[in-house]
């Protein structure tokens, strides 16, 4: 008997422990991550840093080294077909057909979907401004990410992957493309996993982050406790200091002399207590960027 979605589940997907080498190079590492229903799940890092591979594992592409991957509390490898028709999922390629025009891609993917929406595939196609009788090896880049989210969206999948689906496209295609993730969880609740090195655009719609370095998760947590507990600080001491001071919780410490500047993770009292211990005086205080903890905590920008 299938496994369909259960409403009831609290988690669309989950990797334990997961690891996976190409050669002998480590891709993952001992990856740990779960997908809550509902929401947009950002996952993000350095291009190389293991996010691709880790889609493909959910979409049962590769399978694991070692570790488990569970789909809808299903085997993607073992059950790709039903795994697969509640997934939509765009890639950084958007590798459509050339040869088709968009409407003929339409009636195509239509084909493998029970569920497929007409009414909203047409209300994308015009959203997206798209000629359904222009052909997709003429189509812009932008045009191109925009037919292959047109159709990841029209069948209306619980579960949609979106692998860097922004990168190289200019501003106003990344807005519809963020707009339509938006759209989508706001008015069906369904759950969208957003990869990309872009952080900024990460941080505008996620309700959940995982970090991922050098194939590892250094940060797995929502946005809203991230950004509670992680703070950017800028010290003035009244002589100058040789090392950079040693504060509760530091991340990341840049500075010389009389001023110095931190990203600190933990509660901001202990942080104040340290600062006054030291003699110094906070002299800037804000909540940084989903690039500066990034940056901080992994030593490299998500580039």
């Amino acid at each position: 008997m299938s496994n369909a979605a259960n409403p009831m589940t609290e988690t669309v997907a989950e990797v334990t422990h997961l690891t996976k080498h190409f050669g002998k190079t480590a891709a993952l590492q001992d990856v740990s991550l779960a997908i809550p229903r509902g929401g947009v799940f950002g996952l993000v890092g350095e291009n190389g840093a293991g996010k691709t591979t880790l889609i493909k594992h959910l979409l049962g592409l590769l399978k694991p080294e070692s570790g488990v991957v569970r789909v809808f509390d299903m085997d993607p490898v073992r059950q790709p077909e039903e795994v697969l028709a509640q997934i939509g999922y765009l890639s950084e390629d958007h590798d459509l057909p050339h040869w088709m025009r968009i409407h003929e891609l339409m009636r195509y993917t239509k084909s493998f979907y029970p569920k497929w929406d007409d009414a909203y595939a047409q209300e994308l196609l015009e959203t997206f401004g798209l000629d359904p009788y222009a052909k997709v090896k003429n189509l812009s880049r932008g045009q191109r990410a925009q037919a292959g989210l047109l159709t990841a969206l029209a069948h209306r999948p619980p579960l949609l992957l979106l692998d860097e689906p922004s990168s190289g496209l200019d501003a106003v295609v990344r807005r519809d493309i963020l707009g339509a993730i938006i759209r989508t969880v706001a008015e069906e609740g369904r759950t969208v996993l957003f990869s990309s090195h872009l952080l900024d655009e990460v941080e505008r719609v996620a309700d959940r982050i995982a970090m991922i370095s050098r194939s590892r998760v250094v940060l797995s947590d929502s946005m809203e406790h991230i950004k509670a507990t992680h703070h950017a600080i800028t010290l003035h001491f009244d002589e100058p200091v040789v090392q950079a001071p040693q504060l509760a919780g530091a991340l990341s410490v840049d500075g010389s002399g009389k001023e110095w500047t931190a990203v600190c993770n933990g509660r901001l009292e202990d942080l104040r207590a340290s600062v006054a211990k030291l003699n110094a005086k906070i002299v800037g205080e804000a909540t940084p960027s989903l690039e500066d903890i990034f940056v901080a905590r992994a030593g490299r920008r998500a580039v």
